[in-house]
Formats: C-alpha cells, sequence, structure tokens
C-alpha cells in the first residue's frame, strides 16, 4: 500500500506538471516529506495525505480510484460513466481517470427546474449542444435559452450558470479544457 500511494502521488503530480518542490510550498508539507511518500519509505496519515492532495488539488476518493497501470482504456459503456453530479442535475463523466488529460467529457442531464446555482467562474474553456429540453445558459450578462441542437462555447473565467427550463428534463453533451471538477 505504501507505494502504491506513493506511486500515484507522483503520477498525479507529474500530470499536473507540480515539482515537489512547488507542492510542498502549496501545502506547507515539507519537500522531504513529499518525496519520502513518493518514494515508499513513507506511509503518511489520511491528515497528511488529504493536506499534500489539497495542494493539487484531488480529492481522496479521485485519488484512490484511478488506475496506475494496465491497458489503456478507449472505449466507455453507459454504465462505465463517472457520476460526478448531484441535487437534481447529473455529470457523467467520460473517463474515470482524467489525471494527464487536457479535456473532460461530460453527458449532462438537468431535471426540470434544476440549474448549477450561483454563477461560477474557473479556468479554461468549455463548450457543448444541446440533445434534448431547454437550458437557459448565462455568461456574465448575456442569458439564452437553448433547445436541441443548439450550442455554447466560451471562455470559462466567465461567470456561467446553466437552469433547466420547462417540464422535461434536459440533456447536453459538453466538453471542458482542463478538466474542472
Amino acid at each position: 500500500m505504501v507505494a502504491d500511494v506513493g506511486q500515484r502521488l507522483r503520477l498525479v503530480r507529474v500530470a499536473r506538471n507540480l515539482s515537489q518542490r512547488e507542492l510542498a510550498k502549496r501545502t506547507g508539507v515539507t519537500n522531504s516529506t513529499i518525496s519520502l511518500i513518493e518514494s515508499g519509505d513513507m506511509n503518511p496519515s489520511i491528515g497528511t495525505l488529504k493536506r499534500v492532495l489539497d495542494g493539487i488539488p484531488v480529492t481522496l476518493g479521485d485519488f484512490f480510484s484511478f488506475e496506475t497501470e494496465g491497458q489503456e482504456k478507449y472505449f466507455y459503456p453507459a454504465a462505465d460513466l463517472t457520476e460526478i453530479g448531484q441535487s437534481g442535475v447529473s455529470l457523467r463523466q467520460v473517463g474515470g481517470n482524467l489525471f494527464g488529460r487536457a479535456l473532460q467529457v461530460l453527458h449532462e442531464r438537468y431535471e426540470p427546474a434544476a440549474d448549477t446555482g450561483v454563477a461560477y467562474a474557473h479556468d479554461g474553456e468549455e463548450a457543448g449542444v444541446i440533445i434534448h429540453g431547454q437550458v437557459e445558459v448565462t455568461v456574465e450578462d448575456q442569458t439564452r435559452i437553448l433547445g436541441p441542437g443548439d450550442a455554447y462555447y466560451f471562455d470559462s473565467r466567465k461567470p456561467h450558470r446553466f437552469r433547466c427550463i420547462g417540464e422535461e428534463p434536459c440533456e447536453l453533451i459538453s466538453a471542458c479544457t482542463p478538466p474542472t471538477f
């Protein structure tokens, strides 16, 4: 298990283009501690590991769920999409492991009146195409109602929000770079 934690930490850190020194600065954990963990010479407490992962950032669940070796996976049956949504918003992610990847693709489903909450912003760009229903998309001070076949593309650093309108669920396929969730 110690070697597995170290190997995973190194893979995640390198995938995010972080040096051990930069990760140490972000977390307050010493560079030597990070080195010992990665080399398998130290088994960190959950608290220390969480602190280190918060500096990347990655959740404990994601950290332990991705595959570290084996054959690369190219195809994903519907049942294998990873659910990362909540509260009436289903966000089914293509590929459970996004470490080292530059793109995140989601199959999104919004129940009637469900929304993403207050407008939020993050690094990157995102785009999508509406498959079914209607969704109200707000980017900065612009709001549009989009239906099947309509699409959007914007700089994600601009505050944005999605809301299902109408009496039927809304479905869309979206892409975000870099991965956000």
